[in-house]
């Protein structure tokens, strides 16, 4: 199984609302929402530009994201 990680993200109170509006309408929670929203970000950003190397991906450190207390299997 996939390790998953928390971000925080600083939302501004309008922008929340409206996570949480669009979530509600969609049957998702606020974090699955934010997550197909960012994952849709993504396919975007490869189509319209390139796909990312995997190699490019595997050079980033992701350990200032890593909280022990926080990780969990999914």
């Amino acid at each position: 199984m996939k390790q998953t990680y928390t971000v925080p993200v600083r939302l501004s109170e309008d922008l929340l609302r409206k996570l949480i509006y669009i979530s509600e309408t969609e049957g998702r929670t606020p974090q699955a929402q934010f997550t197909l929203m960012l994952r849709n970000t993504i396919q975007y950003h490869e189509r319209a530009k390139s796909r990312i190397p995997a190699a490019e991906l595997q050079r980033i450190d992701i350990t200032p994201y890593m909280d022990k207390g926080e990780n969990t299997e999914n």
